[in-house]
């Protein structure tokens, strides 16, 4: 009887093993779980500054410097982390291989983690260094966040595959992180306007980056937090009105009849074209006048001033607000109403 029971066990052993090893996988899926840091988060460069490629095949070479690569390269800079949570949820729900969820929701635990006690998320994490733990909106990093953990709570785009557990989570982080968002919306005079690319994580005040990236008002970033506000059920009256006040700030500082080229081996410029709207980068705090980040630290008024480096080497005007003011705003009124 016990070797029978023994056969048996053995037998089923065999095929939970044949069946995980007939499991469908995703090659790119693969490869982020390899990338993957202890701490949950992914980075957006190795320690030795080669970036991310997950086209790329892992050697064993490149293997080596995955794993030499120190938790504190973990980041939400460059889509990092957010874009791997996603992809891996989406790659788990195809093919039901749970190395993805797992992975996944490692991830979700870094981005939990990671939140301030004000709401907010630094661009890196736990790395403190330089403006790496500045609240930071810039390139979506925190909206990239946001927009994740409100797919958790409204069990929205694939995100219905996560264990439970995270909706009640991930409905008081992204509560917090209204709360930081409303507070960070620049006044003038009284009067809200838009927000900044990245703020001092203590004083809630618009803060420096890189060099070429001053204390301002930011629209393409600004763009991004107003479309995250959008997607809120039954908005509060301040959440709608930080929505109008942003829309009603891009209506009136867009730059209509221009258009923004930066092609190769052009020098980047501001070309008139009568069916075009831009706005600058970065506007002045309290003047609402384009302004311009140089690598030396300082700051121009016309883009013309810059060297050549910067003035072709940023995007420094765009027509990101366009949409919002034309189609996306006008349907969101329409539904939520002021």
């Amino acid at each position: 009887m016990m070797r029978i029971k023994t056969l048996l066990t053995i037998i089923c052993c065999s095929l939970l093993m044949s069946c995980y090893a007939q499991l469908p996988t995703d090659s790119t899926a693969e490869k982020m779980v390899v990338y993957q840091l202890g701490n949950g988060g992914w980075p957006k460069q190795l320690e030795d500054k080669s970036v991310v490629n997950y086209g790329a095949a892992i050697t064993p070479e490149l293997l080596e410097k995955i794993k030499s690569t120190n938790d504190k390269h973990a980041t939400f800079d460059n889509r990092a982390t957010s874009r791997e949570v996603v992809y891996l949820v989406k790659a788990y729900k195809k093919t039901q291989n749970k190395t993805y969820l797992k992975a996944a929701e490692k991830g979700l635990d870094y981005i939990l983690v990671a939140q301030y006690a004000n709401g907010g998320w630094p661009q890196y994490y736990p790395d403190q260094s330089l403006y790496r733990s500045e609240i930071t909106y810039n390139d979506d990093a925190m909206i990239n966040v946001l927009n994740i953990l409100q797919d958790i709570a409204t069990q929205s785009n694939d995100f219905e595959v996560v264990n439970a557990d995270y909706i009640k989570k991930a409905e008081k982080a992204v509560a917090k992180g209204i709360d930081c968002i409303l507070k960070t919306q620049v006044k003038q005079n009284g009067l809200l306007t838009i927000w900044g690319a990245q703020y001092d994580k203590d004083s809630l005040l618009p803060a420096k980056a890189r060099a070429f990236e001053p204390p301002s008002l930011s629209t393409s970033e600004s763009v991004g937090i107003v479309r995250f506000l959008m997607r809120i059920p039954h908005p509060s009256q301040e959440i709608k009105t930080a929505i109008a006040s942003a829309l009603k700030w891009f209506d009136t500082y867009k730059i209509a009849g221009y258009r923004f080229e930066r092609e190769r081996n052009k020098t980047a410029a501001l070309i008139a074209d009568d069916t075009s709207i831009v706005w600058a980068r970065f506007y002045d705090l309290n003047k609402n006048v384009p302004i311009f980040g140089d690598r030396d630290n300082t700051i121009k008024s016309k883009l013309e001033e810059l060297s050549p480096e910067r003035r072709n080497g940023y995007a420094w005007y765009g027509n990101w607000a366009q949409k919002l003011i034309e189609k996306e705003y006008p349907k969101w009124l329409a539904s939520n109403g002021q």
